[in-house]
């Protein structure tokens, strides 16, 4: 296996069109490091620019110690999984995992007794060895996505790229073959880069994320300190489900410290910071909770729909006096959620206040901000 290293890395199309800018990540050897973001944000056309499909406009791309920006893919040591797992419709199971063996068989060295054993046992790890001799045709989605992985597997490559290749799956496979790809991870120790749109898919497997937006990268960390020290409002609004509830205000100096001031009514007592005046609050739905109408300053919200699965659950609000757009949600146990109609106040628990500039990608502010 090898590490990755992408220095100012960039991708500028005809026409002036710039896909992806300045992007610098280091995945170390046997690393497994998940590019995420949204649709058009440049993620896989950084995979594309590592895996050689696409030509780099600025920077430097290193594969172990070996620069590769003018290395041919073929000659880079890497293996790709692609989205529609594009295997060989014609050819059965045994012969879309040998292909591409065979056709550098002498390059590599290699016997027909050799590559009929590679995948031999490649297809016994994978559990797909009863299938070598059906067509494509023949086989599940989950079945296709474990040949492609296989294709991949059998050339055992330096690094191992992945590109959305859970997406056609149904919801019940893709939890399934998330953790088959962890439990392949952990015993071939390999170094994988995978892209994904889905931040929940992101979060179960990688031990790094890397969240794109636009072009840039925005923020890259272990899973949950992007969740819990998001950078700025898009990571945090990204990063999460339910997404991160926000709330825009004004802080102000309150009688035990500084308050959040909705503008609608109400007040959120907030850990000591120093930024006063127009601010975003960001709260987590885990992290909201509720007082009477009675007491307390929070803002007064009314419960507009309730939803329950299984022990946990989650409650709709929106503030009385506030528009569509101030509208949150709740997370907790089914047994606690609030009845649906119910005015209460909003509270937050301290622990899960994000304070960011305002603006849709504004900054996080406090004393543990990046």
């Amino acid at each position: 296996m090898a590490s990755v290293t992408l220095e100012s890395i960039g991708k500028v199309y005809p026409g002036g069109v710039r896909a992806v800018e300045g992007v610098d990540l280091h995945i170390a050897d046997g690393e497994f490091v998940v590019l995420v973001g949204p649709s058009g944000c440049g993620k896989s056309t950084t995979l594309r620019m590592v895996a050689g499909l696409e030509d780099i406009s600025e920077g430097t791309l290193r594969i172990g110690d070996r620069v590769v920006n003018e290395v041919a893919a073929r000659d880079r040591d890497v293996a790709m999984v692609f989205q529609n797992y594009a295997l060989y419709p014609h050819l059965d199971v045994r012969r879309n995992l040998s292909f591409g063996l065979e056709r550098r068989r002498r390059k590599l060295g290699l016997s027909r007794a050799d590559i009929a054993d590679k995948v031999q046992k490649t297809a016994a790890s994978l559990g797909i060895d009863s299938l070598l001799d059906r067509l494509p045709k023949q086989l599940s989605g989950g079945q296709r996505q474990r040949v492609a992985v296989g294709r991949a597997l059998v050339r055992d490559p330096a690094v191992f790229l992945l590109d959305e290749p859970l997406s056609n799956l149904d919801a019940r496979l893709r939890v399934e073959t998330r953790a088959e790809l962890r439990v392949l991870h952990r015993r071939l120790e390999a170094t994988m880069l995978y892209v994904t749109h889905d931040q929940e898919e992101a979060m179960s497997l990688g031990d790094r994320l890397v969240v794109m937006h636009e072009g840039h990268v925005q923020q890259v960390g272990s899973p949950m300190d992007v969740y819990r020290c998001p950078v700025n409002r898009f990571v945090a609004s990204f990063v999460g489900s339910p997404a991160m509830n926000m709330l825009e205000g004004e802080i102000a100096d309150g009688e035990r410290g500084p308050v959040f001031q909705v503008p609608s009514g109400g007040e959120i007592l907030l850990p000591p910071i120093d930024h006063r005046g127009a601010a975003v609050l960001g709260v987590r739905p885990e992290s909201i909770g509720f007082e009477p109408e009675a007491s307390g300053k929070g803002p007064l919200v009314v419960i507009d729909a309730v939803e329950r699965y299984g022990d946990r659950g989650d409650a709709w609000l929106r503030l009385v006096e506030g528009g569509d757009q101030d509208r949150l949600v709740h997370r907790g146990s089914a047994v606690d959620l609030p009845a649906e109609g119910l005015r209460v106040r909003l509270g937050v628990l301290e622990e899960g206040i994000h304070v960011f500039e305002p603006g849709s990608n504004g900054r996080r502010l406090g004393p543990d901000s990046h």
